[in-house]
């Protein structure tokens, strides 16, 4: 195995490639990114339904992004505190609570600027206003 403290020069190719691996050990059992990820299904799809302008667009996705990558932020500190400390430790509960709380806000955030973007939208196209 590799030092990790020796890095060797990688490829562009082996970056991305380690990058995508990333994305999908980050993916693959975590039942909130999961949720996430199913949330932003349907942002896009009511953005798509709603004929969004390209601002609207862009703002939708940094909200998406934000909130995706601070959920892998956090999955990568949980994968890491176990490799840390096998055993209670509460530095390590209270950092992971700490990321938790990082995922939470960009949720909340993301969820009110949605719900700003879209529900103007909604209620232009259906006349509520």
């Amino acid at each position: 195995m590799d030092n990790f403290f020796e890095p060797e020069r990688r490829s562009w190719t082996r970056k991305f490639r380690d990058s995508f691996r990333g994305c999908r050990d980050g993916i693959r059992g975590q039942s909130s990114f999961q949720i996430h990820f199913m949330v932003s299904a349907l942002v896009v799809a009511s953005a798509c339904y709603l004929e969004l302008d390209s601002t609207d667009w862009c703002i939708l996705l940094l909200c998406i992004a934000g909130v995706l990558s601070t959920e892998m932020l956090n999955s990568a500190l949980e994968e890491l505190s176990k490799a840390v400390d096998a055993e209670f430790n509460s530095h390590i509960e209270k950092g992971l609570n700490i990321a938790s709380a990082a995922v939470l806000l960009s949720a909340i955030g993301a969820s009110l600027v949605g719900l700003i973007i879209l529900g103007t939208r909604l209620g232009s196209k259906f006349q509520w206003w």
